[in-house]
């Protein structure tokens, strides 16, 4: 399993500038790093620091952050996502990460989950040919994101079926999956192909695996066994120093 080090969480203790956590991260093992918002980066810096440590970027954050469960907001997505497509190559990123929005009040689910379809099915035509693929992720409406519409990893893979683009995937995060009561194998099932990068973290507070109840190590595992050879972002908050959360994170998951 190959991990990639999310520099919005990791590092930060030991440092307030992106780039440099960059470098940390080459310090600790890493082979690649991802991060969230591009836009607020000196992407001069961002593309020198993984030029200088050989780290990949292992994805970011498509922007902008819009609902796509409305019609009337898929345009400004869209041209967005142009940005974030070139900024993605650029930087040798093959994953943009996407959110569906809220769940809006007064509009039927099936007309956003319609509305939803048609974003990404746009999307897969400004990606074409890119080499950047577009992961919509799923996450929990009960601890961290109240009001999101698309936390169910089932109807994610819907989409995605429907789409039927090779640019169009998921995003899997485990903790938000784990969350919501999910079973991994049952809602993933021979669906794992889908699954285009994979986040996770522990239960109760979004901190490093082994510092909560949940057991992570067998739906990696499974994914591993199912194919998925992505990289697994750890997108968690270390409790205290990151590397002591580094190293109770390889004794709770059984990895060097």
């Amino acid at each position: 399993m190959r991990f990639s080090a999310c520099i919005e969480m990791l590092f930060v203790p030991e440092s307030d500038d992106p780039a440099a956590r960059i470098g940390l991260a080459r310090e600790a093992g890493f082979e690649a790093v991802e991060f969230w918002l591009w836009s607020n980066k000196d992407l001069d810096a961002i593309e020198r620091a993984l030029g200088e440590t050989g780290l990949a970027l292992a994805g970011i954050v498509a922007e902008p952050f819009a609902e796509l469960t409305r019609a009337g907001d898929h345009d400004r997505f869209l041209a967005g996502l142009e940005q974030s497509r070139d900024v993605a190559r650029r930087l040798g990123a093959p994953v943009l990460i996407c959110q569906s929005g809220p769940l809006l009040a007064g509009i039927a689910r099936e007309r956003q989950h319609e509305d939803l379809t048609i974003a990404l099915q746009r999307s897969a035509e400004i990606l074409a040919g890119s080499g950047v693929t577009l992961g919509l992720e799923p996450l929990n409406d009960r601890v961290d994101h109240p009001g999101y519409y698309l936390t169910s990893t089932s109807e994610a893979l819907d989409i995605v079926e429907r789409v039927d683009r090779p640019e169009i995937g998921i995003t899997y995060d485990l903790y938000h999956s784990l969350v919501m009561g999910e079973v991994p194998q049952a809602v993933i099932g021979e669906r794992a192909r889908h699954i285009v990068h994979v986040h996770l973290a522990d239960h109760p507070g979004r901190n490093q695996p082994g510092s909560g109840g949940l057991d992570l190590r067998t739906p990696l595992d499974w994914l591993a066994a199912k194919g998925y050879a992505g990289f697994v972002g750890l997108e968690f908050r270390p409790t205290a120093g990151t590397g002591d959360a580094l190293t109770q994170m390889r004794g709770a998951l059984g990895v060097l």
